[in-house]
């Protein structure tokens, strides 16, 4: 992951300010910067979405795809995660940049295993031989800071985007069945997206923790928590991330405060993809080039 280089003296200046509940930038220990969000900006794509926080850049990209059905569950269909790690740093060059998009995908796979985050069962077409696959592309694009955070409103919002042509299962005398797919770009599916958790990562720095940290601020933490939440604040799954050591009384205090700060993103981010949605063709399109 790229990280920067401080001085003894500026970790004394962000560790302090964090104690008094002032971050170098101005934000209090539970604040987010101020997010870019934008949908449907890849074409050729079933959905698609960036998201820009400050220096952090995600693009995301959802392709739907027929398959086949997993044997445990013949009558779902599933997600596949694929993170290509091209940011301008030179540590995510090579076999490091290929570390982390395992990781990222892994994290992602293990958030997405709660049973209720996507209803995969309206993925399916025909039992046991027909669903759609859904192909999580994820490009890291630039990398500043709390990439999982962000990387988790990205897939939210490209879902949300995500159409999936309807198709009917037509079977003639002979018991052949034949999948029809609908010519009509807007006879299509939408997923829900009110149970997807967004990932909140809070990095312990002093006796205190922060979330939406800056690179510098990940360069003072010892250790951090990776704390998957849904909008109604249920806490779907957790990962320690760091070489330092988290006493079980910061843990229970960091997953009060990813609750909160959890449920306030969801919001924030819904409200966001609603004004949107609404604007319809009528809004701007930045675009990716944007």
């Amino acid at each position: 992951m790229a990280s920067v280089v401080l001085s003894e003296a500026e970790k004394v200046y962000i560790v302090h300010g964090v104690q008094e509940d002032l971050r170098v930038d101005g934000r209090g220990c539970e604040d987010y910067r101020c997010a870019e969000v934008e949908t449907d900006v890849v074409s050729n794509t079933s959905g698609s979405a960036r998201v820009k926080l400050v220096e952090t850049d995600i693009l995301v990209g959802i392709k739907a795809e027929m398959g086949t059905p997993k044997l445990e569950k013949p009558d779902e269909g599933y997600l596949e995660f694929f993170v290509d790690c091209s940011s301008n740093s030179p540590e995510l060059e090579g076999r490091g940049g290929e570390e982390l998009g395992t990781d990222i995908a892994n994290t992602l796979y293990r958030v997405f295993s709660c049973e209720n985050s996507v209803d995969l069962k309206s993925l399916c077409i025909n039992p046991k031989e027909h669903c759609w696959v859904l192909y999580v592309d994820v490009l890291l694009l630039e990398c500043g800071g709390n990439i999982f955070d962000a990387i988790s409103i990205a897939v939210k919002a490209a879902l949300f985007n995500t159409r999936i042509p309807k198709v009917r299962v037509l079977e003639d005398e002979e018991g052949t069945k034949e999948i029809e797919l609908s010519d009509d770009p807007y006879d299509c599916i939408r997923l829900s997206v009110d149970e997807v958790p967004c990932i909140v990562t809070l990095n312990k720095i002093g006796y205190r923790h922060v979330v939406d940290a800056t690179l510098q601020e990940e360069a003072c933490s010892l250790a951090s928590l990776l704390i998957s939440v849904t909008s109604k604040g249920a806490i779907t799954s957790m990962k320690k991330v760091g070489k330092g050591s988290l006493d079980p009384e910061s843990i229970f205090e960091m997953m009060e405060a990813g609750q909160r700060v959890g449920k306030s993103l969801h919001i924030a981010l819904q409200k966001i993809l609603d004004e949107e949605e609404n604007l319809g063709t009528s809004r701007p399109k930045v675009g990716f080039l944007g």
